[in-house]
Order: structure tokens, then sequence, then C-alpha cells
């Protein structure tokens, strides 16, 4: 989850350097959704 997180930033990154602003805010929202969903399941598997 943390390496699709990780992915999805990177691609935002190029994209951002190409001059695709709205392809990389996409990219940057879903890599923030997928880094939420793994912080939370990270702390339910050391609470549980």
């Amino acid at each position: 989850m943390l390496e699709l997180a990780l992915g999805l930033l990177l691609l935002a990154v190029i994209a951002a350097v190409f001059g695709f602003g709205g392809v990389a805010g996409a990219f940057a929202g879903a890599a923030k959704f997928v880094f939420v969903i793994f912080l939370v399941l990270a702390v339910a598997a050391l609470l549980f």
C-alpha cells in the first residue's frame, strides 16, 4: 500500500515536471488518499 502511494506521488512529480498540472493534482490527491488508508490500516494492525 505504501509502495502504491509512493508510485502515485512519483507519477505526480513527473507529470508536474512535464507541465500537466491537472494530471499531477489528480495523482497527488490519489497518493494522499492511499497514504491515509495505509496509515489507518497500520495503526489498526498495531492496536489489534
